[in-house]
């Protein structure tokens, strides 16, 4: 038995391939611009063309400034009729070296516009020209923004959680690890979807590669821009790679959820263990059949609405 793509999703990618041709030769390990250049494009036509905005979430612009006085763009995003106050810190994908808070629009409003749960989406600042900690810093300053701003928000600063997706949920998950060291804004949850937590994940596991939608030429990318040559080695830190914590307790709780053809499977299913031995609850969905942000790429299929449920209703349960 081998493993095999949900046929549905399968479906959408074939029709992806007859509509738009053979897919050109990937950059290589290293070619960070050229990666920006393809992906960038493909999450823009995926999140906002395919899905766009929700038209009844009012969207405004935010000023987070970070310690060392760079001004980061943030958006402010809520249902104007909403009494929910509850609010999430939002960080988008991207592998650490793409993304930014426009490309992101269309899932955010739609959360919020599915939920009334308000959410920030804050653009931290990318590797490599800012590499490991400039990234979880930014993050972490959105968090503490959001905490501070609560009353001006209209939001109960004991109903904070903190999402993001791919790379966004490996800072997601940093954030809950600094905001617990430091001694910062209590988290209520944190939502992690499909997160990319582990900076050792470089060796193509011959059963997950032909599915990859991140392959582990990039995330070898994402990493080394990220860590430099200290990606793999002994002196990185959870704060960098949450896959190196040991002791999660007194970690809010987590909702997890991965693909089971994603190269970042193992190191979800292993870090929601972590968190089970640390007494930290865990909601953990490892979904057949699906490769990485499969959601996004066939967004009306089964698999991805199940998915979506789920993270609606962790949303609500603040």
């Amino acid at each position: 038995m081998t493993l095999q793509i949900d046929p549905e999703v399968g479906a959408v990618l074939a029709a992806l391939a007859t509509e738009n041709g053979p897919m050109p030769p990937p950059p290589p390990v290293g070619d960070v611009e050229n990666r920006r250049v393809a992906l960038n494009a493909m999450l823009e036509q995926a999140n906002n063309l395919a899905q766009p905005i929700a038209g009844d979430v009012e969207i405004t612009e935010r000023e987070v400034v970070a310690p060392d006085g760079t001004v980061l763009r943030a958006r402010w995003y809520r249902l104007p009729s909403s009494d929910n106050r509850a609010a999430v810190l939002y960080l988008h994908g991207g592998g650490m070296i793409l993304g930014n808070v426009p490309i992101f629009d269309g899932p955010v409003s739609r959360y919020v516009a599915n939920t009334e749960v308000s959410m920030l989406s804050l653009e931290y600042r990318l590797a490599p020209e800012h590499p490991h900690p400039t990234p979880v810093q930014d993050a972490y300053t959105g968090l503490v923004w959001l905490a501070e701003h609560a009353g001006e928000l209209g939001v109960d600063p004991d109903r904070l959680a903190v999402m993001g997706d791919s790379a966004g949920g490996g800072l997601a998950a940093a954030v809950a690890i600094v905001a617990r060291d430091r001694g910062g804004p209590a988290l209520a949850h944190q939502i992690l979807i499909y997160p990319m937590l582990d900076d050792r994940n470089t060796t193509p596991d011959p059963h997950l590669a032909p599915f990859a939608a991140w392959s582990y030429d990039d995330n070898t990318t994402g990493w080394t821009a990220l860590l430099g040559d200290r990606i793999g080695g002994p002196q990185v830190d959870p704060s960098a790679a949450p896959a190196r914590l040991t002791d999660a307790t007194g970690l809010p709780p987590a909702y997890i959820e991965v693909g089971q053809l994603d190269i970042f499977r193992d190191e979800d299913v292993t870090y929601a263990l972590t968190l089970s031995r640390g007494a930290v609850p865990v909601e953990l969905h490892l979904h057949p059949g699906v490769p990485h942000e499969y959601d996004a790429i066939a967004f009306a299929t089964d698999v991805a609405h199940r998915a979506q449920a789920d993270r609606h209703r962790v949303l609500q349960s603040l």
